[in-house]
């Protein structure tokens, strides 16, 4: 009878771990502060919480704390890294502590970009115009935050096609503002940008051509998880393997965000109007 007991008392606390396991839904997603990755992270967060019960708690990192708080568990998930290219350096030293999934957006784009009127076309042109594009009195790349890939790429083609320039950084926010008053007054300007991004349906921007292929070829986005996640929920798991965007639905998702001025606020608004998409994501997935 102590025995059985016993046997019975084994299995009741298995039971309640297994139930307390699955019912525990809450989620810590990393982001980092590219326009397309907050327009998802909040557009899941908002699913995931609204609709199916979860608790997600948004945390903007850095690219190197966001790799290592994934290989540490820190995070369960995030939404964005490129590859084969961009964010190899990062995923490299955590290789075997990181997930790579799904892919959800085919054929990105990166480089260095200019208004449509500038008259220049290429990068190696630049050697010549580059008292042309200056900021804040200098020749100079407009770029983003000083850890991100494109900016290590950035200094990468400033030194491969000896550019007689500087990499400014900044912030995505403050470097978008500047495009848009240099554009607005017919300016010349070069800016670090990538596709998908908001940028491209507001404004008439081309690419420089880069014939060295400093900023590689094109390259999907995947998302990314702690190891065990898959095991223990397999469902969301499933559904984030399902989903799927493109230019116009994740251009539409950002261009509603920097409208409206709050991402929540947009990607709320994106949802209610694109339920079908939503919905076949969600019937794509395992039960």
């Amino acid at each position: 009878m102590k025995k059985l007991s016993a046997t019975l008392l084994a299995l009741g606390v298995m039971s309640a771990g297994t139930v307390s396991a699955a019912s525990d839904k809450s989620l810590t997603i990393g982001t980092n502060n590219w326009a397309e990755n907050i327009a998802v992270a909040n557009m899941w967060k908002i699913l995931l919480e609204e609709e199916h019960g979860y608790d997600v708690e948004l945390s903007d990192v850095g690219k190197s704390v966001l790799y290592s708080g994934l290989a540490s568990g820190d995070f369960d998930l995030s939404l964005e890294i490129w590859l084969p290219t961009t964010d190899a350096p990062f995923l490299e030293p955590y290789r075997d502590r990181i997930d790579v999934h799904d892919v959800w957006y085919e054929g990105t784009g990166l480089g260095l970009v200019v208004p449509a009127f500038a008259d220049i076309d290429s990068i190696p042109e630049l050697q010549q115009q580059a008292e042309d594009y200056q900021y804040q009195g200098r020749p100079a790349i407009l770029g983003i935050d000083s850890g991100s890939s494109i900016a290590g790429l950035t200094e990468d083609a400033i030194e491969a096609y000896e550019l007689p320039v500087n990499q400014v950084n900044s912030s995505g926010p403050a470097m978008m503002a500047a495009l848009d008053s240099a554009y607005r007054r017919d300016e010349p300007i070069v800016v670090t940008l990538w596709s998908p991004h908001w940028a491209f349906a507001e404004y008439d921007l081309k690419y420089l051509e880069d014939p060295e292929g400093i900023y590689g070829d094109e390259e999907d986005i995947y998302w990314m998880a702690r190891p065990g996640l898959d095991e223990e929920d397999p469902w969301l798991t499933s559904v984030l393997n399902a989903w799927k965007m493109d230019d116009d639905s994740l251009g539409s998702l950002m261009a509603r965000i920097e409208e409206v001025g709050d991402p929540a606020e947009g990607a709320k608004g994106w949802i209610e109007d694109h339920r079908a998409l939503i919905d076949e994501w969600f019937a794509s997935a395992s039960s």
